[in-house]
């Protein structure tokens, strides 16, 4: 892919194919109950491959969600209205045509929920198209629960067709040009962690999530706020109370990220959802860490979203820091 012209390369190709089929000669979904389920390693093209076909789609009834979000609004919609039936309605309206990127399923409760949202969809006939970084046989890895997902993951074979996008070049490497969004932020590398604003006890700005829920942050600058690592990651907090503070701040700091090796795997995966949400969001984010991405990732196999986290944070400019410490 190059700046001005996309050059696809030929997996990206066939997917665009793939996904054109969906559409009638005058660029509307085709009355079909077949959608596309497009998997890969990330970086491979899959949410452009995906957002270029939402594009070309010649009509209003169509509907396109970052899975994250989505399923945060499902889960509040649901509980105010009683009915998952209900809350698709609230949420999709009329729409013929439902896309999903990042689609993921990873813990036994948020599956009973999506296997109720998808059988919603498959009976209501929309077609749906959705990315993932796992085949559909891969969802829901965890043993101890991945058979009870099994029927789920069956439906999902009869009712989308399966595509493969892992071609060997990761695009996000390569970087992206601009200085505005995500990319405008920051890779720190700090021989010394624990050097952020609040490393001294103080600042610890409340900032309140609803429901009587707050988080603490240490520093907060008009729509710009600071964290350190376990005030938002070694707290429980999860995608919803990610996608509440990044509408309210627009430029964001993450400090004393340790090797991820380090922390419990729950931590870890509360900063990959964290990197998810601000990456969709578009939102300048600095992280500050005591090692490079490959390191701080590395060694972490509980945790497998590491790898998309890993490609968005080799997205940020890289700054070599020196020793800081504490007071």
């Amino acid at each position: 892919m190059e700046s001005g012209t996309v050059v696809l390369d030929p997996a990206q190709v066939a997917a665009g194919a793939a996904l054109a089929a969906l559409l009638d000669r005058h660029g509307r979904p085709r009355k079909r109950h077949r959608g596309v389920y497009l998997h890969g390693r990330p970086g491979r093209g899959k949410t452009m491959m995906m957002d270029r076909f939402f594009a070309e789609v010649r009509s209003e009834r169509k509907r396109r969600f970052h899975f994250h979000g989505f399923f945060a609004a499902l889960h509040t919609a649901t509980h105010e209205l009683g009915a998952i039936e209900q809350a698709v309605a609230a949420l999709l309206a009329d729409a013929d045509l439902v896309c999903f990127d990042e689609f993921h399923v990873n813990d036994i409760g948020d599956a009973m929920l999506v296997t109720r949202l998808l059988d919603t969809l498959f009976a209501q006939r929309r077609t749906l198209v959705v990315t993932s970084n796992y085949a559909p046989r891969e969802l829901l890895p965890n043993p101890l629960f991945h058979d009870r997902f099994v029927p789920t993951i069956e439906r999902i074979v009869e009712h989308l067709d399966e595509l493969t996008l892992d071609g060997p070049l990761d695009y996000r490497t390569l970087g992206r040009r601009g200085d505005t969004g995500f990319v405008a932020g920051g890779y720190v590398i700090e021989a010394s962690i624990g050097a952020g604003p609040g490393a001294d006890g103080a600042g610890d700005v409340p900032i309140e999530l609803g429901n009587g829920r707050t988080a603490r942050a240490a520093a907060v600058d008009g729509d710009a706020v600071t964290f350190e690592f376990t005030q938002l990651c070694g707290v429980p907090t999860g995608a919803a109370d990610y996608l509440t503070l990044a509408r309210r701040f627009r430029r964001w700091t993450l400090h004393a990220v340790p090797p991820l090796r380090e922390v419990p795997p729950d931590w870890a995966m509360r900063l990959v959802n964290l990197i998810d949400v601000l990456y969709d969001a578009d939102i300048p984010v600095t992280v500050h860490a005591t090692e490079p991405v490959t390191e701080l990732t590395a060694g972490v196999p509980a945790v497998p979203e590491l790898a998309r986290t890993a490609s968005r944070l080799g997205e940020l400019p890289p700054v070599v820091c020196s020793a800081q410490q504490a007071p």
